[in-house]
């Protein structure tokens, strides 16, 4: 089953159906597991923008002040008991010496707040200990399994990241709209990438085929809520626009 429903400040929410878990899909790219009062987000890459700096490639240094002010705002909202980062939390195994001492401030107040959970990522195998929470591989919900890389083939229950899913959308005038999404078939899913400064691979992707034999749903990010989009109203990038799908 999935709906949807309005919440604070006129957004729309999608509720889903994982597995017999009921979980709500939030426009900033948050999950949040009603049942365990549960917040999922998925690759922060926190201080992306200073590792680019430091190569010579500047980017605005200011990607772990957004990132975190957007996560502060949806704890304040939903107050969890338990806050799970699928892993790439962390740009580089670097990134906390580089980060600003207010934003590692305003990260251990957060991690002080709630049962803090690092999952392991490819980008961050051992995230930081002087931040607060703890670190592990996997963690088991119930019938729910988070981890950072999703498992190809049949994995029901698993909630991952990694693969920073987009969707390619083309509306009704032909208009196309990328945007980042949850991807799911109602009995996995694809947390889309949290940071500010995140990029994202379309979920038509050759590497999504080994999750979603069938029935792909993208839970597309709009400006004021998330929508909903089946496989046969997506298209892949650079692709010859595709008439009747739904405006996003």
């Amino acid at each position: 089953m999935i709906d949807t429903f309005a919440h604070r400040a006129s957004q729309r929410i999608v509720r889903l159906d994982l597995v017999g878990e009921n979980v709500a899909l939030y426009p900033c790219g948050g999950l949040w597991w009603c049942a365990g009062s549960v917040l999922v987000v998925s690759d922060l890459h926190l201080e992306k923008g200073s590792y680019y700096a430091s190569r010579g490639q500047m980017l605005p240094p200011y990607d772990t002040r957004t990132t975190l002010a957007r996560l502060r705002s949806l704890l304040a909202q939903l107050r969890p008991r338990t806050v799970v980062c699928l892993g790439d939390s962390f740009h580089d195994p670097a990134a906390v010496p580089r980060m600003a001492d207010e934003d590692a401030r305003n990260l251990r107040a957060l991690t002080a707040t709630h049962e803090w959970v690092w999952i392991e990522g490819n980008h961050d195998p051992a995230p930081p200990k002087d931040l607060g929470g703890r670190a592990v591989r996997e963690l088991r919900l119930g019938p729910l399994i988070l981890r950072h890389e999703p498992t190809p083939g049949s994995a029901e229950g698993e909630i991952a990241g990694h693969l920073h899913p987009c969707a390619r959308v083309i509306g009704g005038t032909g208009q196309i709209v990328r945007r980042r999404c949850f991807a799911t078939d109602r009995r996995r899913l694809v947390m889309p990438a949290y940071g500010a400064l995140t990029g994202g691979l379309n979920v038509l992707d050759e590497a999504y085929r080994p999750l979603f034999s069938s029935s792909l749903i993208a839970a597309v990010l709009g400006r004021d809520g998330v929508y909903l989009t089946g496989a046969d109203r997506l298209a892949p990038d650079r692709s010859a626009p595709v008439r009747h799908a739904r405006r996003v």
